[in-house]
């Protein structure tokens, strides 16, 4: 193809406006693309560089539209009309341009000028230059530049830099972060592909863990269709079909001095296509979802316990659990991507923390997004905490509400996924009330996708804190029953996060562990017990299936014949290969009760420090499989306040108040540390005195409810 290094500049005989075209055809089409960024950032290098490798014209905003119209350097025209009336000419200028089939640099302070911005992005998709701000100072140092527009006096520039960021933020389409040190020539590649990956949405679909791939390729689904689906038409899972991004070391050094949040918007920038979700609009999400809400500024804190080993606590947010890493992003991320003109139930069963979590995240939705978004909870009446079952029942008004089951957590999760494959209720509920069901279990890849950050976070707070140089490995403990947890670690590790071992850790209920020891799944005769770790008392462990997919390279068939023979005959066994290399990804062990407890006395005992019952079967199971050669993260998953009376016995303290609040209050004083989770004591002390509904382990006695939360909710009078 011919390559035209020139634009062909004239002037509209209707106006005064320059047009800048360009006869050369590229994947952009006739739209510009705009290089964004602070002064320093290279935008005119690499636009000249990026132009030449697509075969287009190159527009430098300062050299080619400023210095022309004004006749005098840009410099010159800042020192004689001053700072207010320099932005207000400099944005008029772009304005009275029209642009198409261009690569345009943009002067650093053209995001300052809204009209302008709104303008030139009408034609044009704004790439922006997020470089690392000590790359940027220097070579500001090295140009002798010491003072930019908007630099009052004392002000420094870096201060500067970074009050510009809101407005870069603002513009973007898509973002090139790069890595420190980055030459013209890598960031220039990286644009390349960015843009390549902007215009091949198709490539970022989803696949169904069952799927055998023949039939299927014009069944594409995107983001925003699996995150409202929830479980794929096939009862498989939904998975990247190609996989995860991977992130160089330098990409990942960039984000080691950044807040959880902004961590969170790297991450998933990478990781939803801005056709899904646009940045703008998924940085307001993620910034709502992790803010004032969580007790802890640093949101995923990670604090030395002992020896080699570290604690990640997962429990500052609003219901005291992980989960609400998860769970205060992904209600909003499901009501962005509904379609329009349904009302959709969220159903979802819990082992004890998901409930309260999902409850509250689907409760901070507002307005249209709230009227039609209900979400209905299902949990084990005997197999969840007293203070969790308190935390769940205390939400029966509005748009969400809990219903507790006489069976265990496992039934729930069955019924649940038996509803979504029947046809005729799903028609029925469609047709007759305007209603779609789906999930925010782990199952739902909206509710897996958030879980990678924080396990990504762990690692750069250590690399932060000088105890590992990123490329050096640490190892991950999870207490682990639906494999979620497990499952988003493993994705981290895909991104490029350097985990060495992940140990999936089990109490007395080990299907887990018998798994990944024998690789036999056997639920034959097998009953689910309870336990001090009620949220891992599970005995069909959904993400399996997921993992499984993972290490079988996509072997859909595979699946689909284990999980079918799972369902049918509640047994299979994987070839022994695989089994290999299962063993190679995760290694397991599990926690008897009187471990457990044992662990909660000694780590109080030696550091003052009260761990939940989850995280003390982490710890017992990271002592006998870990090996000590690098440090190993033990992921908290709840505030000990959850489990008070088990914390209580192990702690061997007598009088239990039998008033939750009350025994909340005992243990404040007893712990120096973590600190009492105050969301956690005000939530028990409002909640008052509340019955809930209690049913049968019936099928139809959960569908039941089903369409009574759709009559309460969606069918009421206004």
């Amino acid at each position: 193809m011919g390559l035209l290094r020139a634009a062909i500049c004239c002037l509209s005989p209707l106006s005064s406006q320059k047009l800048w075209l360009s006869t050369t055809t590229t994947i952009l089409g006739d739209r510009n693309l705009l290089l964004m960024g602070p002064p320093g950032a290279g935008k005119t290098t690499v636009g000249k560089m990026v132009a030449h490798k697509l075969g287009l014209p190159a527009i430098d905003v300062d050299d080619d539209i400023l210095e022309t119209t004004w006749k005098m350097p840009v410099a010159a025209k800042l020192a004689a009309v001053g700072e207010k009336r320099f932005l207000e000419e400099e944005g008029q200028a772009l304005c009275n341009c029209s642009f198409s089939g261009c690569v345009i640099s943009l002067t650093g302070s053209n995001p300052l000028h809204a009209e302008a911005m709104q303008h030139i992005r009408q034609n044009g998709l704004m790439v922006y230059l997020d470089v690392d701000l000590e790359d940027i100072t220097q070579r500001l140092n090295r140009m002798k530049v010491n003072r930019i527009v908007g630099q009052g006096e004392g002000i420094a520039i870096k201060d500067l830099l970074l009050y510009r960021k809101q407005f870069y933020e603002r513009w973007l389409d898509v973002r090139v972060l790069c890595g420190s040190g980055d030459t013209a020539e890598e960031v220039t590649d990286k644009v390349l592909k960015t843009v390549e990956r902007y215009q091949n949405h198709d490539k970022e679909t989803y696949v169904s863990t069952r799927s055998d791939g023949v039939g299927s390729s014009n069944l594409k689904a995107y983001f925003s269709d699996v995150i409202v689906e929830g479980l794929a038409a096939d009862g498989g899972l939904y998975v990247p079909k190609n996989g995860f991004p991977k992130m160089a070391a330098c990409e990942w050094l960039r984000l080691v001095s950044m807040s959880y949040p902004e961590r969170a918007l790297a991450l998933l920038e990478k990781c939803i296509h801005p056709l899904d979700i646009p940045s703008s609009d998924l940085r307001t999400m993620i910034f709502k979802a992790y803010g004032t809400n969580f007790s802890s500024e640093a949101v995923a804190p990670v604090k030395h316990l002992i020896h080699n080993q570290y604690i990640q606590e997962l429990f500052h947010g609003p219901t005291a659990s992980f989960k609400d890493l998860a769970l205060q992003l992904m209600p909003q991320l499901f009501a962005y991507c509904l379609p329009p003109m349904c009302n959709y139930l969220v159903l979802v069963a819990t082992s004890g923390d998901t409930g309260s979590a999902v409850l509250s995240g689907f409760s901070r939705l507002h307005g249209a997004d709230r009227h039609r978004t209900g979400v209905l909870v299902f949990f084990p009446e005997e197999g969840v905490s007293e203070i969790q079952k308190l935390q769940m029942t205390s939400y029966s008004e509005g748009n969400a509400r809990a219903v507790s089951i006489l069976s265990d957590f496992d039934y729930c999760q069955r019924n649940i996924k038996k509803m979504f494959g029947e046809s005729g209720l799903m028609g029925h509920l469609a047709v007759e009330y305007g209603t779609v069901l789906s999930t925010a279990n782990s199952i739902n890849w909206g509710r897996l996708l958030p879980q990678v950050v924080y396990h990504s976070s762990a690692y750069l707070d250590l690399c932060r804190d000088g105890v590992v140089t990123f490329g050096e490995p640490v190892d991950v403990c999870i207490p682990s029953g639906n494999f979620g947890n497990a499952m988003s670690a493993v994705y981290a590790k895909q991104m490029g996060i350097p985990i060495r071992k992940i140990i999936c850790a089990s109490n007395h209920n080990r299907i887990v562990t018998d798994f990944i020891t024998t690789g036999e799944y056997d639920l034959r005769g097998r009953p689910l017990m309870l336990s001090h770790s009620p949220a891992i008392d599970i005995l069909k462990s959904s993400n399996l299936e997921r993992f499984i997919y993972h290490v079988s390279d996509g072997d859909g068939r595979l699946v689909k014949e284990l999980f079918t023979r799972l369902d049918s005959e509640q047994h299979f066994q994987v070839p022994e290969p695989l089994l290999g290399r299962i063993q190679q990804e995760v290694q397991a062990g599990w926690c008897s009760e009187d471990d457990c407890l044992a662990a909660i006395q000694s780590v109080y005992t030696h550091t003052g420090y009260i761990m939940d019952t989850h995280t003390a079967v982490a710890k017992v199971v990271a002592d006998r499989l870990q090996d000590g050669s690098c440090p190993v993260v033990l992921c908290s998953t709840a505030h000990y306040g959850k489990f008070a009376p088990t914390v209580f016995k192990a702690l061997q303290i007598p009088n239990i108040p039998k008033d939750p609040v009350e025994q909340l209050k005992k243990l404040e004083l007893t712990a120096s540390t973590p600190e009492m989770h105050k969301e956690l004591m005000k939530r028990l002390r409002e909640r008052g005195e509340r019955a809930h509904s209690v049913c049968e382990a019936d099928y139809g006695v959960m569908v039941e409810q089903v369409e009574s939360m759709i009559h309460d909710f969606f069918l009421k009078v206004m």
